[in-house]
């Protein structure tokens, strides 16, 4: 019998790690374990609604999950379904790839006030994912602050400005769109505790903020270092080039006239955050002036704040512990040699290395585990496991109801077919949704 591997996740790191499992075990078993019935992950979930192009990754997983020795199963939550040592039991290899799903938690005074959201929860609730149907921002506000100068801080502002015509073609929630359509807000401030050159965001999307229609980016001319900056000088060849970039996009918007269109988006760095005012709702942030120090933000004592109703803290993320698997609280990661975890264990993207990279990064990371597995495994004569068979089995035992990959086509058809206009799809947002569509669209299947 063919080796047995299970992939826990199926966002880009679970399913780079499976395409690259079929080229280096030919013949191997693998089953991808989701717990939301929809697969992708963040390409779903995460990716701003109008990055349609983005989305088309999905196309590439698809080849694999179509492939004859892969196997889906969602609707699947490990611990509760079924346990990782009851997986270990069945296959051979496990291989851990859930990401980093929590949001990293502000921790200044005030953070709790109601108007105070992390980036997971917000993006999540923006892009239908069914966790955070209930957030239900306030987005009656004027102004909004996002904390953190990365891809996501990127996102969240544009989504917050952009406008009707331009998300039209997105699949932007009907609830997401109407809050943030109706919504009054006309400035959203971006701060970074250090400045430009540190700042994480691609030159790509940087660059798009000065494409929107209605609304302008505004930076200081004051807090952009010139090119021959010693820090520049420092960097790496490519990371300099990366630098140099976003400081010749952001002189472009140091010259703009907040007056020109009826939005702004505010850069300011070198700015960290020390407290939320306000009564039981957010009413303005304070900060402290920065200087940065060998790369360190370090306070300089000089404190101004900023009004605002809306705080989304894009401060980075956190994965949950796993029971039967080790975990190292202080990063949010499990522990790991490169991917190995323990015998038979192994991890890949952000739950193994923490949450950094685009998508891609998380192709290397299936490439060594699946390398580890074949060596580990490949020589075996036969497979003692059970495999799907006997997960089958015990999710009928169980009474289960897990989504095979073809279930999921029948609600991407779905998802589909109800969109308006160029919207490529219309979302289901909720778990309950999803399987009473199915139910609907096949009520006689039986499911385990």
């Amino acid at each position: 019998m063919p080796i047995n591997i299970a992939i826990i996740g199926s966002g880009p790191a679970g399913f780079y790690t499976a395409d690259a499992l079929t080229r280096a075990c030919k013949g191997c078993h693998i089953d991808i374990i989701e717990r939301l019935p929809t697969p992708f992950g963040l390409v779903r979930a995460g990716v701003a609604p109008d990055h349609q192009t983005t989305k088309r990754i999905v196309k590439k997983f698809e080849k694999t999950a179509l492939l004859d020795e892969v196997n889906y199963y969602g609707n699947v939550t490990i611990g509760n379904c079924v346990s990782l040592a009851e997986l270990r039991e069945l296959y051979d290899a496990v291989v851990l790839a859930v990401g980093a799903p929590n949001d990293r938690k502000l921790t200044i005074p005030g953070a709790d006030k109601i108007g105070v959201h992390g980036s997971a929860a917000f993006v999540g609730w923006y892009n239908g994912h069914p966790d955070y149907q209930d957030l239900r921002p306030d987005l009656n506000v004027g102004t909004a602050a996002v904390i953190g100068v990365g891809n996501v801080a990127l996102d969240i502002a544009r989504v917050l400005v952009c406008s009707a015509e331009r998300m039209a073609g997105s699949d932007l929630p009907d609830y997401a769109s109407c809050a943030i359509q109706g919504s009054p807000i006309y400035d959203v401030h971006l701060f970074g505790r250090r400045g430009p050159i540190e700042a994480k965001f691609t030159n790509v999307e940087l660059r798009e903020m000065g494409k929107l229609n209605c609304c302008v980016p505004l930076a200081k001319a004051e807090q952009i270092p010139g090119d021959d900056d010693p820090v520049l000088a420092a960097l790496s060849d490519r990371d300099r080039r990366l630098s140099e970039r976003n400081l010749k996009t952001l002189r472009t918007f140091s010259v703009n006239r907040p007056d020109e269109k009826s939005k702004r988006v505010h850069f300011e760095f070198c700015a960290t955050p020390v407290e939320v005012l306000g009564g039981d709702r957010v009413e303005a942030l304070r900060f402290e002036r920065t200087q940065v120090t060998d790369g360190r933000a370090e306070g300089t004592g000089d404190f101004f704040e900023v009004d605002c109703g809306l705080v989304v803290a894009a401060i980075g993320y956190r994965s949950d512990p796993i029971v039967g698997a080790p975990y190292e609280g202080d990063r949010g990661i499990i522990p790991n040699d490169d991917g190995r975890v323990a015998e038979g264990l192994y991890t890949v993207g952000w739950i193994k290395r923490g949450p950094t990279g685009v998508i891609s990064s998380n192709r290397y990371d299936g490439e060594v585990v699946a390398d580890y597995i074949h060596k580990d495994f490949g020589n075996l004569p036969k497979s003692d496991k059970a495999g799907r068979k006997g997960l089958e089995s015990l999710f009928n035992a169980r009474g289960i109801r897990y989504v095979t990959y073809a279930d999921w086509k029948q609600l991407e058809t779905m998802e589909i077919e109800n969109a308006t206009g160029v919207a490529p799809r219309r979302k289901f947002v909720t778990i309950e949704e999803m399987l009473e569509a199915l139910d609907k669209s096949a009520p006689s299947r039986e499911f385990a």
